[in-house]
């Protein structure tokens, strides 16, 4: 391989993951701010929308279903036409525009600025700490303890390594800009309707089941991801072990490689809408979550994105060459 073929793969790699490269610091220095417009506001919004009006009467799953296969088929392909169009009218545009899609697709830089004030709260008042963990969890928070409160955080913040940032790449990977918008509509539908409970059960369950398939991969990735950032490869079957045995699918492995690597406990009993759900334990140790775990927990987030980006610039690469 002569150095002209490798300066020319090196320079078609960047070229080809400039936009992911620029939308990924974006979301470094960014995260998402308040003032922004933000389209899984309105992904939000049309769910809320349909949901209302779908989820009565009979045939429920199959409105769910239809609805959920409706919403993110009609995200892929309006976002493939978007950027179709608008590379027909200016490439810098098209560049700017795949620049903000995969920027408003990045969840990491946020979660970690709440998780961190979740520790800041609850140090300062057990029910600041509740307010503010309320804000990133799904779960009610009015009973937490100072040690629920802080493993919450933690937890989510492990599960939305997968969700918020692993995923997302994974699915750019995959189909490009418009596969990573279907995905982030398929995760907010899990996030909105995706419940056992008695309102979404029926409505929801074929969200949640494409929620899992859609994560199966990038969660086990996000989870071998984290051992390799923390080098401890012999966590590799305590993840194994304990995230088969989470309640779901899959954000059992994020969650148990963050417990591998902190020594910790996750799971255990949660209340949503009122209803208990109990969560299997991942890891034994009970031991009292503080402030330097929260700031592990950062580092290995931040050290696993950078893994994945590797990845993903060198099979570029490999592919250019």
């Amino acid at each position: 391989m002569t150095m002209d073929t490798w300066l020319t793969a090196f320079y078609l790699t960047l070229l080809f993951n400039l936009p992911l490269l620029a939308g990924w610091l974006l979301d470094r220095l960014l995260g998402d701010p308040v003032w922004l417009p933000h389209p899984v506001v309105a992904f939000g919004k049309a769910i809320f929308w349909l949901e209302h009006r779908l989820n009565r009467g009979g045939y429920r799953v199959l409105k769910g279903a239809l609805m959920t296969v409706g919403l993110v088929l009609g995200v892929y392909f309006f976002t493939r036409l978007v950027l179709r169009w608008v590379a027909g009218w200016s490439p810098a545009l098209l560049l700017i525009l795949q620049i903000l899609l995969i920027f408003y697709c990045l969840a990491g830089t946020t979660l970690i600025k709440e998780v961190r004030a979740v520790f800041s709260a609850v140090d300062r008042s057990l029910d600041e700490g509740r307010r503010q963990v309320a804000r990133i969890v799904g779960r009610d928070t009015e009973a937490l303890s100072a040690q629920e409160v802080r493993t919450a955080a933690l937890e989510t913040l492990a599960e939305n390594l997968s969700d918020g940032v692993i995923a997302p790449l994974f699915w750019y990977w995959l189909l490009g800009v418009p596969g990573m918008m279907a995905y982030k509509m398929v995760n907010t539908l899990d996030s909105m309707v995706g419940y056992r409970n008695k309102r979404y059960r029926l409505i929801g369950c074929f969200a949640a089941h494409l929620d899992d398939v859609a994560n199966f991969f990038p969660a086990r990735l996000t989870a071998l991801l984290m051992v390799i950032a923390a080098g401890r490869p012999s966590l590799l079957s305590f993840v194994a072990h304990y995230g088969r045995q989470h309640a779901s699918p899959n954000s059992g492995y994020p969650e148990a490689a963050l417990a591998g690597i902190l020594g910790c406990r996750f799971g255990g009993p949660h209340l949503y809408f009122g209803e208990e759900v109990w969560k299997p334990y991942i890891g034994i140790s009970e031991r009292p979550l503080t402030s330097h775990d929260m700031h592990v927990a950062i580092h290995i987030n931040r050290r696993a994105e950078g893994l994945m980006l590797i990845v993903m610039l060198l099979s570029t690469f490999v592919l250019s060459w």
